[in-house]
């Protein structure tokens, strides 16, 4: 019977303690909540992020060569794919060879012009000469004048020094007329200079451009990093703007999280982060806070919310923040664009 009784009685005091450790275990952990709180803002709407730089073709054509296979490292310059480069190589001979004509057309140009410059020449040479002849016969028509009006010369000579007279002046006409359509030749021919001047331009940038084309047969990478998502194969006809791959910088990554916009408060460039991906939870990263977005992520999505429409419903809205990686902690490079983590930042 007295064991009976005893029974009841240590229930009775266990009972009591087993409250009080559950109710001091859950302060305790509440007060390290409520500290912790106080110190960090975490968010778990977080992604990795780095540079990704799409490869596109910027010449349309066959493929001849890939140098690549999916997820491979290369190097910022190295050969991707390569076009079939005949065509262009054609395409270049045509541009040179107008171009060729172009220089032998400004070659003509040159000597018409100089053969008009000649006509000028010539032309003044004329004019002189006219002056002389149209001198000697003003005088011997004014001296054959006088003799006529004393009746010491014969009208037949008289007639010869009009006639002489009347045929330097229009000797003299027609030498200026000549001079006047020698410089007009003289423009006329430096027009068609510039206009061959003009052509060597065009077909100098024909060359230039088909040279060019020429490059873009090389398809070489954009930047350093792994190759990821071919998507081009051996004798497919690519167009201009075909995607042939992505490269995922090897770079170091960065965190794009998304804090509530009631989180920003304490929140300041470069305080210090910890981050968790959910693929490593048993490896911490740390890093820092780098930039604050000039707007919310829902500003610059498709169709923004529109507040002014009547049935407004306060949303709390989400600021992306990036977040520097440390590199110093090697585990950082089993990082990926597109991992969800978990970001603590500790805010004093």
């Amino acid at each position: 019977m007295e064991n009976e009784n005893i029974t009841p009685k240590k229930k009775k005091k266990i009972l009591p303690v087993i409250l009080l450790t559950i109710i001091l275990i859950t302060v305790f952990f509440g007060i390290n909540k409520y500290n912790y709180a106080l110190h960090h803002v975490d968010t778990d709407d977080a992604q990795i992020d780095g540079d990704i730089s799409p490869v596109n073709s910027r010449i349309a054509g066959y493929v001849s060569k890939i140098n690549f296979e999916d997820n491979q490292k290369v190097t910022k310059g190295d050969t991707l794919v390569v076009v079939d480069i005949r065509d262009y190589e054609i395409k270049l001979e045509m541009a040179e060879a107008a171009l060729a004509s172009a220089e032998a057309n400004l070659h003509v140009a040159q000597a018409a012009v100089k053969t008009a410059q000649g006509n000028v020449g010539v032309a003044n040479t004329g004019i002189e000469s006219s002056k002389v002849r149209v001198w000697k016969a003003n005088q011997d028509y004014n001296r054959f004048s006088q003799l006529m009006n004393q009746d010491a010369t014969t009208k037949q000579k008289f007639d010869a020094a009009t006639a002489e007279k009347d045929g330097a002046e229009a000797a003299m006409n027609t030498t200026k007329s000549q001079l006047a359509l020698a410089n007009n030749q003289v423009s006329a021919a430096q027009e068609q200079l510039t206009v061959a001047a003009a052509q060597i331009k065009m077909r100098q940038a024909d060359v230039n451009f088909a040279k060019l084309q020429l490059t873009y047969s090389y398809i070489t990478a954009p930047a350093s990093g792994t190759v990821s998502k071919k998507n081009v194969q051996n004798g497919q006809l690519i167009n201009v703007g075909s995607p042939l791959c992505v490269i995922v910088s090897s770079e170091e990554n960065f965190v794009i999280a998304n804090f509530k916009e009631t989180q920003l408060e304490k929140m300041k460039e470069g305080q210090d982060v910890v981050i968790t991906a959910d693929a490593f939870p048993d490896t911490e990263f740390t890093g820092k806070v780098y930039r604050f977005s000039a707007a919310t992520g829902a500003k610059f999505s498709i169709l923004p919310p529109d507040n002014a429409t009547g049935n407004f419903v306060k949303v709390i809205q989400r600021v992306p923040v990036k977040i520097k990686i440390d590199q110093k902690n090697n585990s950082s490079k089993l990082l990926r664009p597109g991992m969800s983590v978990k970001v603590s930042v500790q805010v004093d």
